[in-house]
């Protein structure tokens, strides 16, 4: 798995927060030098989506997540149209997680693992990308996460129920070589 700078939304980015939404540091444009902004305002680079292989979103969990109460975490990949000077116009939601409860944010763990997501019916294809983490139940007291997209992820099974720790096949099971 190769990690580009350019494909980025967050490096350890702090979550330790109060609740409430908080977006990724960084957004990504798609838009390229050279290549024309089409009408409607979205980017015109193809990021592949329904290749295979297609470009991949992952979210794994830094420094493990504490709370005072019952903190819970869920992300969302939005994107936007160009708002005709360049900037970015409204996000909007294409996908939403489930709510991660405190027990599930250990470092290591994967709360994202999914391929890059068509835009929902009725929204543009976007030219600009962000991750949207929102924090619920209580109050964070540490935590940070690393979002990125990526063209391959190492998707191996997990060991029991705790995604931070890859394990390989359960008891039980026999590959013949």
């Amino acid at each position: 798995m190769i990690l580009d700078r350019l494909l980025q939304f967050s490096s350890a980015q702090n979550l330790a927060q109060v609740t409430g939404t908080y977006v990724s540091d960084d957004v990504i444009d798609l838009h390229m030098a050279g290549i024309p902004t089409l009408a409607n305002g979205q980017g015109a680079r193809d990021m592949g989506i329904g290749d295979d292989p297609a470009l991949k979103l992952l979210v794994q969990v830094g420094t493990t997540f504490t709370s005072g109460g019952a903190g819970t975490l869920q992300v969302a990949i939005q994107g936007a149209t160009d708002n005709g000077s360049g900037a970015p116009a409204t996000f909007s939601t294409w996908w939403l997680s489930p709510a991660y409860a405190l027990a599930t944010l250990n470092a290591g763990s994967r709360l994202y693992d999914m391929d890059m997501p068509r835009p929902p019916d009725g929204i543009a294809i976007p030219r600009f990308l962000r991750m949207a983490y929102i924090v619920g139940g209580a109050t964070m007291t540490a935590g940070t996460l690393g979002a990125w997209m990526v063209l391959d992820r190492i998707d191996q099974p997990y060991t029991g129920t705790d995604n931070s720790v890859l394990g390989g096949y359960p008891p039980g099971i026999t590959v013949a070589n």
